[in-house]
């Protein structure tokens, strides 16, 4: 019913007559088969959301730390809390690196159509690798210093990993075949969920390592102070591992034809590092082709008319999953704590022993059901498309959302371990992955231009980004239960599935196909 639907509502465009054209590089990339280099783009592009998963997820794992060794003194309530930030400092530490990524995509993702993809690509590899080993570095004497040097640098570590989101997106399709792009985009996003596991492990190890160590308490603060520090420094490796692969990449032959419009460039790159044969023979007629090409910009009234309602959707839809996704994330603890006896009594534990228990969830979890449901999007997209799999996700991510708010109270009485709880969280993760978190970044480097497809990807991941400060600032803030929160995220996902009809389908097309590069006779009149 929702596939029909929306095939209704995407059927109205802005031409009377579309033909389309295409030159015979981007055909011969287009009907390419699948060679080494494809794996090798996939793991180049995707080490860099392997490092931004990393590091956006690990704070939440660490911030308990921060509170029991710098503020182990904060009164809340009249009572003193053993584990908490304040509220304040609590919404700047995990909130702050969301901030500099939403940054991040909008200046990194109007660069990369500007000046180009790999111009800039090493840049952000730079600045993550500096902003990761500062932030591990942030001593100081008082706790507001502290905490002030590490969000100075977790604003710019997100600006320089919210530049990865449309650069990593615009070469990974642009280097893909329009059979298997899906799968190679897919693939390329999975790594976050490698990401994600890698902050669970690298949790697990430090902090399990300092625990088998003899100390008393003041020396447990002491070790506690250099766990959270190396977690956070560990970010900085896969991006040096990446860096010297990145800066070997050439341009992107659709970037260099068709924004550049330099065809004898865009052939010899491709010739270098894919087995493809292209002559120049028929170089003069692809020329033709490219000064029929369509100019006009984001703000004018041709982009709105072919695409305005594109990048609302796009927007809206990666704006409410991520209030859902980065509430459930950086929030899991919080939420395993109130509702379920999962963690224990923290006022009972060593200092590193809650850390050690959320950092073995979440790599459970992560393992359990992010994981395959990155791998089931990888298998299934290019065969079910990317607008069912969104509508899928979305709905089944609402069902078991009611299913914890509704059952919250049950699991909060119970006093063995909440595994059917559990079992319900890592479901929601499993179809956020098989499902919105994979479309919403794979969707917006499709339906847009090639001269604008970074800006509109960038945009849209902003407004994702936009969306997780929403949900950072909904469970600090907002002064309800927990399932009350659960039943504002449920209806995000319910805003989500309408906005995603709006979006048009993209599989097995050519990208100069799916955002008309390339027309002819266009006249701007609506059709159904």
């Amino acid at each position: 019913m929702f596939y029909r639907l929306q095939k209704v509502v995407t059927s109205t465009n802005c031409e009377s007559r579309r033909t389309r054209r295409q030159i015979k590089v981007l055909q011969a990339l287009d009907l390419a088969k699948t060679q080494w280099y494809h794996f090798t783009a996939v793991v180049i592009t995707g080490m860099g959301f392997f490092t931004d998963a990393y590091d956006l997820f690990c704070i939440s794992l660490v911030t308990d730390l921060l509170g029991r060794i710098y503020y182990h003194d904060t009164v809340v309530s009249g009572n003193k809390k053993p584990c908490s930030l304040p509220c304040n400092v609590a919404a700047a530490v995990k909130g702050i690196a969301l901030c500099g990524t939403m940054f991040g995509q909008l200046f990194f993702g109007m660069l990369g159509d500007n000046m180009g993809r790999k111009r800039i690509y090493g840049v952000t590899l730079i600045l993550m690798f500096v902003c990761s080993i500062a932030s591990g570095l942030s001593f100081h004497h008082t706790p507001r210093t502290v905490i002030t040097t590490l969000c100075f640098f977790r604003f710019w570590l997100g600006f320089s990993i919210g530049g990865d989101y449309p650069l990593s997106a615009a070469i990974m399709s642009e280097y893909a075949n329009k059979k298997t792009r899906g799968a190679f985009m897919a693939a390329v996003f999975a790594m976050q969920g490698l990401g994600n596991l890698a902050a669970g492990i690298v949790v697990l190890m430090v902090s399990t390592g300092f625990m088998n160590t003899r100390a008393d308490k003041k020396e447990m603060l002491e070790q506690a102070d250099y766990v959270w520090r190396i977690v956070l420094m560990f970010g900085a490796i896969p991006a040096l591992l990446t860096f010297y692969w990145r800066m070997r990449m050439p341009e992107t032959a659709r970037y260099t034809a068709l924004v550049a419009k330099n065809l004898k460039k865009a052939v010899s790159d491709m010739n270098i590092i894919l087995d493809i044969e292209i002559t120049d023979l028929t170089e003069e007629e692809d020329a033709n082709i490219l000064a029929k090409q369509d100019n006009f910009g984001l703000l004018s009234s041709m982009f709105l008319c072919r695409h305005g309602w594109h990048l609302l959707s796009s927007t809206v839809c990666w704006f409410m999953l991520d209030v859902v996704f980065y509430s459930l994330n950086l929030f899991m603890i919080e939420i395993f704590t109130t509702g379920t006896n999962w963690f224990g009594d923290a006022s009972k534990e060593g200092i590193l022993e809650q850390t050690n228990k959320a950092a073995k969830t979440q790599a459970i979890i992560a393992v359990s059901g992010t994981l395959p449901g990155y791998f089931f999007t990888v298998m299934f997209i290019d065969s079910i498309g990317r607008v069912r799999i969104q509508l899928m996700g979305f709905s089944m991510m609402t069902i078991f959302i009611l299913g914890l708010a509704g059952t919250y109270d049950v699991w909060k009485k119970t006093e063995s371990l909440p595994v059917g709880f559990a079992v319900m969280y890592g479901f929601i993760f499993f179809f956020a992955n098989f499902g919105p978190n994979s479309t919403t970044f794979i969707v917006p480097t499709e339906i847009f231009p090639t001269r604008l497809r970074s800006t509109c990807h960038g945009i849209s991941g902003a407004g994702g980004k936009a969306g997780a400060i929403v949900g950072v600032v909904l469970f600090l803030y907002a002064g309800w239960s927990i399932p009350r929160k659960l039943l504002v995220l449920a209806s995000c996902n319910l805003v989500g599935i309408i906005f995603t009809l709006f979006l048009p389908e993209s599989k097995g097309m050519s990208l100069e196909e799916i955002a008309g590069d390339i027309l002819e006779d266009v006249d701007c009149q609506s059709e159904h």
